[in-house]
């Protein structure tokens, strides 16, 4: 056989070699990891659920998952043991970027103001008051009767004797 032909296996072999290589490694990491655990960490289930490690077994661990509340599980399911300030900002909310004692920011812009009091600016868009109403009268006027046609259309008035009942 020529080397060409066998070059592909090669490549194919070494590839597959190099995966298992590096998933080996993320399980050595993982196993390390949970054998690691001391009481008093806070720990992340492979199921989403924070916890305290309470004791530390063979194969099994003693989670306290509420105070006063204890539960035992399996090391493998395990999924990431915390360190303190990640456990107590995910569990507890403590971020301590927040608690700075810095400048508040107001909820609304009414404090933004230099006066206590916002003054409300009227904008006159040139129309005389007059005007204004009189048109208000005839749009309101004219919405009266498009109405009023529309409930005799609906009640079946205003009908002559050829009309149909239905549209």
């Amino acid at each position: 056989m020529d080397l060409i032909t066998l070059l592909p296996f090669i490549v194919l072999i070494g590839a597959m070699f190099l995966m298992t290589r590096s998933a080996k490694k993320k399980q050595a990491a993982a196993a390390q990891m949970r054998n690691d655990m001391q009481p008093g960490t806070g720990v992340r289930t492979i199921g989403g659920m924070y916890a305290t490690v309470k004791e530390v077994h063979d194969d099994t661990v003693l989670l306290e998952v509420a105070p006063g509340v204890h539960a035992v599980y399996a090391k493998n399911a395990i999924g990431a043991v915390l360190d303190d300030a990640e456990y107590n900002r995910i569990v507890h909310g403590d971020d301590p970027e927040l608690d700075t004692d810095g400048t508040v920011v107001p909820d609304d812009a009414s404090s933004l103001t230099g006066d206590g009091e916002a003054e409300v600016a009227k904008i006159d868009l040139g129309k005389d008051g007059a005007a204004d109403d009189a048109e208000k009268t005839e749009d309101a006027t004219a919405t009266d009767v498009k109405a009023t046609e529309d409930v005799k259309d609906a009640k079946g008035e205003g009908k002559t004797d050829g009309d149909a009942d239905s549209k």
